[in-house]
């Protein structure tokens, strides 16, 4: 008796000692809870009215329930909401988010995405696919996927705007490669991605370097040369698999083979175009070679709506408005008029395209504050835009374009759980609080800043003159330093312009380019020059042109940051505000 007690005890001690502690599971992932009921809510699904007072239940990462009845599980953590409104995640739908900034490209060859007009995403450096046959900045079958890198500080910015998910591109060359669209969350890049790939980009802007094609004329025909080029390699391919005995094996191709399902229409080309005559050629293109296309930037999509609704192409709206950013001083010249129409036509976009039936969805654009990214849709709103189809292209119409409304965009039973959960009505000023991505609560934090020249580095606002072909340009730069990027747009009478394959070294030197409007049309500049505190000069190159030089200050609060470097937010000892 005694000794079977012995063996008892004996076994009960083994275990107890074989069983993970408390502490650790608490500490295991099992331990995070799998479901949260947020109750007392106003509720706005998207898809079917608002629920002025609901609870919505998230479990396993999806919406399990929703409702203005709905009963709480008894294993959910509970979430007053009292007072805060839950929306769908928005989604940012054109931009490079998750793509970290990559090394110069090497002398055989470069690429700048976007078109370099407002709007577009701040590209990377084109990078080099394996086994091409192609030049890099012409190599579709890049994939974003490979570049992705989870990075909560550079989440920081657009998830403070509520945004749980973006498309994401390369942004880099003319053949850009294909996106994929991605939760602004996760251990790694594979827990990222929602939907990959989605769409095959290009843009129209020649390639750095002095290499073919470094002209607009260039780059249509290198497009339409690789386009017909992938058409007889569908063809050869067809011919081998249906009766490959005496024929010659076709070589593989990767990048002709990439642009199969675009041909097949089965695969979406996403072109970056702003101004009307940009938008008509990329039209052009796609109806040439029978692609599906969607355009993305269109300052002056609205120009082009009768055609767009007519071959149904949707948009992809920037949010990234032209925007006085500097008061202008007493001896300064006008702005030119087209630069004040720009300003005010462009948050009436949105509106027109509205009217005229042309499905739309919203972007950042590059933004550098991204407060701006609901603010300006507001903008939109204020300016003939339903709040309704605002929301809708912050949310459903963003995942109907680019294929993934079957999962996201709604608060809808079965749905990833993306929630943005906000104090005040989105569209009106109010403060995002907290977010859900995958089912998770992610904590809204201020954007990190970066730089190496202070702690705005680069980022504000410049007022900089560019002397080029002895006149003098009165410009706006707008910019933020991210690590090594440098993003931001350029305004003022050479035009309103996204920079592209912008870099800030860590010997203050920084580079970008851009594309710049002169009378002779739309031309392509290098700017290359070194920081100094508040000042900025240096020189910019164009191909016809004797090179010119920039030089700017940026304004210094007394006593404070630069003039339009990221404000400091206050911090609760873990990080949220």
């Amino acid at each position: 008796m005694v000794a079977s007690l012995r063996r008892m005890a004996f076994g009960m001690v083994a275990g107890l000692l074989a069983a993970p502690s408390l502490a650790a599971q608490l500490a295991s992932p099992r331990s995070i809870p799998a479901t949260y009921a947020i109750t007392n809510a106003r509720l706005v699904p998207v898809s079917s009215p608002v629920i002025e007072k609901g609870t919505i239940v998230v479990r396993d990462g999806l919406i399990a329930a929703i409702g203005a009845n709905v009963a709480v599980p008894g294993d959910a953590r509970v979430i007053d909401g009292t007072g805060l409104t839950v929306y769908p995640g928005l989604i940012d739908a054109y931009g490079s988010i998750g793509v970290p900034n990559a090394p110069a490209p090497s002398a055989g060859g470069g690429g700048r995405g976007g078109g370099g007009a407002p709007g577009g995403p701040a590209a990377t450096p084109a990078r080099a696919a394996a086994n091409s046959n192609y030049p890099v900045g012409l190599q579709p079958e890049v994939s974003v996927v490979d570049l992705l890198k989870a990075d909560n500080d550079a989440f920081s910015g657009p998830t403070s705007a509520g945004i749980t998910t973006a498309l994401t591109s390369s942004g880099s060359g003319i053949f850009q490669g294909q996106s994929a669209v991605i939760n602004l969350a996760g251990a790694d890049a594979n827990a990222m991605v929602v939907k990959a790939p989605v769409a095959q980009h290009i843009g129209f802007s020649p390639l750095r370097g002095g290499s073919f094609p470094n002209s607009l004329m260039g780059v249509f025909a290198a497009l339409r040369q690789q386009l017909l080029d992938a058409q007889h390699y569908r063809d050869v391919k067809a011919a081998y698999d249906k009766n490959p005995r005496g024929m010659s094996r076709p070589e593989y191709d990767p990048s002709l083979e990439a642009l199969l399902p675009v041909l097949a229409r089965t695969q979406p080309v996403v072109m970056y175009a702003t101004t009307e005559r940009e938008i008509e050629r990329a039209l052009n293109l796609a109806k040439e070679f029978g692609l599906r296309p969607i355009i993305a930037g269109g300052n002056e999509a609205h120009l082009v709506a009768a055609r767009l609704k007519a071959e149904n192409v949707p948009v992809l709206l920037t949010l990234n408005f032209p925007h006085r950013t500097a008061a202008p001083s007493a001896d300064a010249d006008p702005e030119p008029l087209r630069v004040l129409r720009e300003r005010a036509d462009a948050p009436k976009v949105a509106g027109r395209l509205a009217q005229a039936g042309v499905k739309f969805a919203f972007q950042s654009g590059g933004l550098t504050t991204w407060s701006d990214f609901a603010g300006n849709a507001q903008k939109a709103v204020e300016n003939g835009l339903s709040g309704d189809a605002a929301l809708k292209a912050l949310t459903l119409t963003s995942a109907e374009i680019l294929g993934v409304s079957d999962r996201l965009g709604s608060l809808e039973i079965g749905k990833i759980a993306n929630l943005a959960i906000t104090r005040g009505d989105l569209l009106a000023h109010g403060r995002v609080t907290q977010l859900f991505i995958d089912g998770r609560p992610v904590a809204v934090r201020a954007p990190a800043t970066t730089g190496n020249a202070g702690a705005a580095g680069i980022t504000g606002t410049w007022t900089v003159t560019v002397s080029l072909d002895g006149s003098d340009y009165p410009t706006t730069w707008s910019l933020r330093q991210d690590g090594t990027r440098l993003l931001g747009s350029i305004q003022g009478t050479l035009g309103t312009m996204e920079i592209q394959n912008g870099t800030m070294g860590t010997d203050n030197e920084l580079r970008f380019t851009a594309s710049i409007t002169l009378k002779e049309g739309t031309e392509e500049a290098t700017f290359i020059g070194t920081l100094d505190g508040n000042a900025v000069r240096g020189r910019m190159a164009i191909v016809g042109h004797t090179p010119g030089t920039f030089a700017g200050t940026r304004p210094q609060r007394a006593g404070g940051p630069p003039a339009g470097a990221p404000p400091a937010a206050p911090r609760t000892p873990n990080g949220a505000r």
